[in-house]
Order: C-alpha cells, then structure tokens, then sequence
C-alpha cells in the first residue's frame, strides 16, 4: 500500500522569511513581533530545492588560472538616452539586472518607458511587465509622451510564474519589471510586497535573465528614509543599483548609480521634466549655479566629483545672530555633523566665532554633497556672509580642512580646474598639493594650506 505525502506545517516570517516548526510571537530571526504565518509544505521525502529547475547564475566550469580566463568585454546597448546611458556605464549588457528605486512621482516608469521606446526603434526586442498600472494607463502615459506609434510590448501581470513563461516564450532582449514590489509568487503565502516575497521573486528574474541572456530592470519603491524597500540582499542579487532623487516640485531629476558591475559607481545623469518626458541635460553645472547680478555675500562656487563627470556647485551660507541659547545649525545637501566640525576649526584656527551665530547652509539646485572637498568652500561662504563681503564672481574653490587646520589635497584636482577655467572662471583658490604643475590658460591660482591663510587670500581678491 503506497503511503500518502504528509503536509508538513511551517510558520514562516513575513518580513524576513525565515522559517519555524512552531507558532512564536516574535520571530526568532528577525525579532519581529507577529510576523509568522502558517504555511505547508508537501513532504516527499527527498527535499527538492525550488531553485534546482533554474540555471545558476553563471555557467559550470572547471577550475582555472586566472591568467589563463580569456578576458572578454561585455557588449552595451545603448538606450538613446544619453544621460541614462552615462550611469549605466554605456548601455544595457546583455544578461545585466538593473535595480531603479525612486519616490512616487518622480519619473521612474516614464523614464524606462522611453528607453523601451528607443530600443524598440533600434530593432530590440523589449517587454514592458506593469503590475501597478493597467495597459490602457501606460498606453495613454505613451501618448503623453509623444510616442503614439510604439510597438513596445506590455503585460499586466503580477504573477511569477506567468511573467517567467511569457519572458521565456518572448525572450525580449530587455524587460522592465514595474515594480517588484507588486509581483508574487505561488510557492509562498506571504502577500506581495512582503521581504519574503521580493527576495524570492527577484532571485528567479535574476537567474533567469542570467540563463536566458535577457537585461531586466527592476522598478523598486522605497520607504520613508529613502531607502530601497525590501530586503537589503536585494541590492546585493542585481548588477546595477541606480537612484532617482530631485524635488518631484522641480524639474531636474539626478539618476545616481550606488552600484555597477559594468560601470563606475556614484556616476550620476541629471534629466529635466518636460511635457513630452525626460530630457538630459548636458550641463549640468547651469542648474547648480545661481544666476546673480552681482555678487552676493555669503555665496561661493565650488568644483565637486559626481562620478567621472565634474560639477559646479554652488554653497550659499546664511550667518546671523542668534535669539535664543542655542544657536541652530542647518545644511541642505551637506552634512550636518561636519557643519559643527568645521565652525569649529574656524573659530580655532582663523579667529572667527560662530557660537552665538544661526548659520544655515544650502547646496543649489538640490543637490547632495558627500565629499570633504567642499569643506573650503563651506568655510569661505560662511566668512564672507559673517562680514558681509561678497567673494568675487569668478572664484572657484575646492579643499579638504582638517581639523588642525591644514588644507588637504582632493582627488582629480587637474580635471576640477579644467572644467573651472572652461566655464569661465578666473580665479581658484586650492590645495597647495592640487596645484597645476603647468598654467591653466585664463585661470589665476591661489595654492594654501592653511585655512587661515585660504580666508586672508579670499579677502585680498577682489
């Protein structure tokens, strides 16, 4: 007499998918309270991975010297959006998964549907999968956009195991997945959305588009912080982690790429919002500067490194007296904690004190700042809105200050400078190690390495 397969029950986590034989309050993995949900699972004796039908994520081969490996370059597709295209690292690889998370709102869906739109009048296959939207919505966004005549498949599906089947029938050369947030799969019984989900889902597009050759992009939404919801090893599957931020009440938008495995990481692309889509810009340093009559106090141009591509932006600093004990200290797009650092070293080591001072700063056009290299320029726009004295209209700085007030050198100071004297700057004030061995043609260079010797050359300059 054959025995009939025993259902086994499981409670599983929903938010971290870890498993337990028994129901718990608080997840003995996570710690998460009220996170396990009953599920079962069909004993037939010899487990069965149910990632065993799928290929690995890269082809069995036998052990080699990597001297011996023939090193091969990876064919890119490019997207006929210049700006996307710059992030990516050159185009779409084949085979590549490209994770894009943004706030609602902000043009991650109008954006990849452009792109689908420009491969697809190239001659590449492209499926477009919405499981937020229906085909009629994207059909009428099509038409926002100017694209009346695009012959970009779509699907409204949200099941796993149907998109699969269908990119495996199609084998598109690129799919979009919008978004992973809303796709299930039927082998668990959490609700889509949930970690346990995500992580599932995006381990079987990966290794299919790994197996089948197939670029996927994957939408993912992100939570309050800003950060990507869902588990973390969700960036660690894909390829490619790339960033929507802007103000969704301004008409720039930057793409950023936290992660590339075919291209440089913190390489960014900055669009503008038209009626017919996304644009890119192709200087972006106009956004960052403010358009002034005349020089303003407290207002200094600095030289950043966004990637490869150099960018001029512009600190503006606001220093006035306080009313009340404690003095604030605000800054947008810098960070606040080397905000008091620095007011610190200003008052130590050049004399100037801020303690009863409101000192607010800003980076112009929204953009965040990360690198120290504009610690000069925070300092010199705070000097010049203390005094009241506008620092010239054709200065640029960069520098890193150090907390014994010597000024450090930044990376790629040559390239800085460069793009400084090309958009018709006259005047630097550097790090005496970034100093030109040979004179920039129509560029004056001030190399210090002091701070307070930064601030008395900012004053002498007219």
């Amino acid at each position: 007499m054959q025995r009939m397969a025993k259902d086994k029950t499981l409670f599983s986590c929903s938010e971290c998918g870890g498993t337990s034989p028994k129901w718990l309050g608080k997840c003995p993995h996570c710690e998460a309270w009220n996170t396990l949900v009953e599920s079962r699972v069909s004993d037939t004796g010899a487990s069965k991975n149910r990632y065993s039908e799928r290929a690995g994520l890269a082809p069995a081969s036998p052990v080699m010297a990597l001297s011996d490996i023939e090193a091969q370059e990876v064919d890119r597709t490019p997207t006929g959006q210049d700006e996307l295209d710059r992030v990516l690292g050159g185009g779409m690889v084949e085979g590549g998964v490209v994770l894009i998370g943004g706030d609602p709102g902000i043009g991650k869906s109008t954006l990849l549907l452009q792109a689908l739109d420009g491969l697809q009048r190239i001659g590449q296959n492209t499926l477009y999968v919405t499981g937020e939207e229906s085909g009629a919505q994207v059909a009428l966004r099509a038409r926002r956009l100017g694209l009346d005549h695009s012959r970009v498949q779509v699907l409204a599906e949200t099941q796993l195991e149907k998109i699969i089947s269908t990119l495996q029938a199609q084998s598109p050369h690129i799919a979009v997945i919008d978004s992973i947030q809303t796709v299930y799969s039927d082998q668990l019984t959490s609700a889509p959305g949930s970690v346990a989900q995500v992580r599932e889902c995006a381990a079987h597009l990966t290794r299919l588009a790994k197996a089948s050759g197939i670029a996927i992009v994957l939408v993912g939404h992100v939570t309050k912080e800003g950060a990507l919801a869902g588990p973390r090893v969700l960036e660690h599957m894909v390829d490619t982690v790339l960033y929507f931020e802007g103000d969704t009440h301004s008409s720039f938008r930057l793409v950023r790429a936290i992660k590339n495995r075919f291209g440089a990481v913190n390489e960014i692309g900055v669009f503008a919002m038209t009626e017919k889509g996304l644009k890119g810009v192709s200087n972006p340093s106009a956004i960052f500067l403010s358009q002034h009559a005349e020089p303003v106090p407290g207002s200094c141009v600095m030289v950043t490194l966004e990637g490869t591509r150099p960018l001029l932006v512009e600190i503006q600093a606001l220093v006035d007296t306080a009313h009340v004990p404690n003095p604030r200290r605000l800054a947008l797009g810098l960070e606040q904690h080397r905000l008091a650092m620095l007011l610190a070293v200003l008052h130590r080591h050049a004399g100037i004190a801020c303690f009863d001072q409101d000192v607010f700063l800003n980076a112009v056009g929204g953009v965040k700042i990360t690198e120290p290299a504009a610690d000069l320029a925070v300092l010199l726009a705070i000097q010049s809105s203390m005094k009241n004295k506008a620092l010239p209209k054709n200065l640029i700085v960069f520098g890193e200050v150090g907390l014994a007030g010597e000024i450090r050198p930044c990376p790629r100071g040559q390239e800085r400078l460069k793009e400084a004297a090309k958009l018709g700057f006259k005047q630097a004030i550097v790090p005496k190690a970034n100093a030109p061995k040979t004179n920039i043609p129509g560029l004056t260079i001030f190399a210090v390495d002091r701070i307070d010797q930064a601030i008395q050359a900012a004053r002498n300059l007219e």
